[in-house]
């Protein structure tokens, strides 16, 4: 059984559609839980008036009959409500020129300024785009809308194992998270508590400084965000082959994500700057097997062994600014600032929200591929065998 998805859609077209295919039969979807993380994903201090436009729903097309999955592919659709306003310059159809007021829209939503950070330049030149809305609409972060939509259901299969996921974000703008002592469980009730998804609450007010700041100048900030899984089985992944290493996966699948720009497990680059002897998280036994520390971040020889799984990563500031950059024209290659529609001066805690359906595709692909099974039902027996095996041993 290999679970994977397929998305499309624009940034300003009719909708946002995913394509999931291998799910097991009998698994409960509940579609409000979608709709909550698709909030999320919109919600966080320093968000941009997109949000105020769209309001995420998921229309679920097929593949789940009376809250249950059949087995069959799943078909998920997320409306733009924007696209009344665009459907004259997205239109699919070849358009009429002639109609001097229809050229004129085309026309206003023509881009040729190049920003950059962006996907513009290069995407541009690749796909020989002479309008760089071709490569706007579509490499926009505006898609991981329907990213999170799947996540969410991938989630909700994995709660049925106690498999638990979230995200605290642990840095703004340079300013960072103070108290390091907090638990995984206490970090996870806090981290939900405010619009910044921020653990620390010592750091809340500081941060929404930071961002009202940059706000007031025209700039926008990145920062770095923590994702825990909790409660992972021993031995997903493997050591055999470099494409099925858990630790390289999580890193590919988050790293996709737009304005990604570094992914760490556990320690991360911390753990150059120690020794092994410090590094390395001791193994005892005390009426089971335990780990002294957890500067692995819950993964050792590409497999899960038993502990948290944390990653960190860092999103770098959105590259579409009001202060925009200097940059080029690329019809006439004429210095111009770069092109600037809209954009959120601060959206770390919405990435975490992505990132969080990001790495629960990545555990449901792998832990299908662990215990197998056609229905929740095979799934679970075979997962229990496992579990039962390994008790034996620990």
């Amino acid at each position: 059984m290999k679970f994977r998805f397929l998305c499309s859609g624009e940034s300003h077209g009719k909708s946002l559609n995913a394509i999931i295919e291998g799910l097991p039969a009998n698994c409960p979807v509940n579609e409000d839980e979608i709709n909550e993380a698709l909030t999320k994903r919109q919600s966080g201090y320093g968000r941009g008036e997109r949000m105020q436009i769209e309001s995420d729903t998921v229309e679920i097309k097929s593949g789940i009959r009376f809250g249950l999955t059949t087995g069959a592919p799943v078909c998920l659709e997320i409306k733009n409500k924007d696209y009344e306003n665009w459907a004259a310059a997205m239109d699919v159809r070849t358009p009429d020129l002639s109609d001097s007021k229809l050229a004129e829209i085309i026309a206003s939503k023509k881009i040729t300024k190049v920003r950059p950070g962006h996907a513009d330049l290069a995407g541009a030149l690749k796909y020989n785009q002479t309008d760089i809305r071709n490569i706007l609409e579509r490499s926009s972060a505006r898609e991981t809308a329907v990213k999170t939509a799947v996540g969410a259901i991938a989630k909700q299969i994995l709660k049925n194992f106690n498999i638990e996921i979230f995200s605290n974000v642990v840095s703004i703008g340079g300013v960072e998270t103070v108290d390091k002592n907090l638990s995984y469980g206490e970090k996870k009730g806090l981290c939900s508590s405010n619009d910044l998804r921020c653990a620390d609450k010592a750091v809340y007010e500081k941060m929404k400084a930071r961002i009202d700041e940059a706000k007031s100048k025209g700039v926008t900030l990145g920062g770095k965000v923590e994702v825990v899984i909790m409660n992972l089985p021993v031995g997903l992944g493997s050591f055999v082959h470099h494409d099925r290493k858990l630790d390289g996966l999580l890193a590919q699948a988050v790293m996709s994500i737009q304005a990604v720009k570094s992914v760490e497990i556990g320690l991360g680059v911390k753990s150059a700057e120690i020794d092994g002897a410090k590094m390395h998280d001791e193994i005892y036994y005390d009426g089971k097997v335990e780990r002294s520390s957890n500067n692995a971040g819950g993964i050792e020889g590409g497999m899960s062994n038993g502990e948290p799984v944390v990653l960190t990563f860092a999103m770098k500031p959105i590259p579409t600014m009001q202060t925009p950059l200097n940059s080029i024209d690329l019809d006439d290659k004429s210095a111009h600032q770069a092109h600037f529609e809209r954009s959120d001066t601060c959206a770390v805690p919405a990435c975490g929200i992505v990132a969080e359906a990001m790495c629960a595709c990545v555990l449901l692909n792998a832990f299908l591929e662990k215990f197998g099974g056609d229905s929740l039902e095979e799934l679970t027996a075979n997962y229990n065998s496992y579990i039962e095996m390994i008790a034996k041993r620990l």
